[in-house]
């Protein structure tokens, strides 16, 4: 018998989508926005210490890890 997953990673890409038009259409108004952005900053600083990663790179990650910890808590 097949089950099905446990884990709520099988919406996430619509999740995301949803999240981002949220955030595009309220601004800082909307409650994720300040959380990316943080994450986007210290992804940034740690990028810009470390020499191989970037602080674009840093910021794209990091603003990343704070959406995914947004949508799946």
């Amino acid at each position: 018998m097949s089950e099905e997953p446990k884990s709520q990673d099988h919406d996430l890409i619509p999740d995301v989508t949803a999240e981002l038009k949220g955030i595009g259409k309220e601004g800082m108004k909307h409650p994720s926005t300040k959380p990316v952005l943080t994450g986007a900053a210290i992804g940034a600083a740690a990028g810009w210490i470390l020499p191989v990663v970037g602080p674009i790179f840093g910021g794209v990650v990091g603003g990343g890890i704070a959406l995914y910890k947004r949508v799946r808590p």
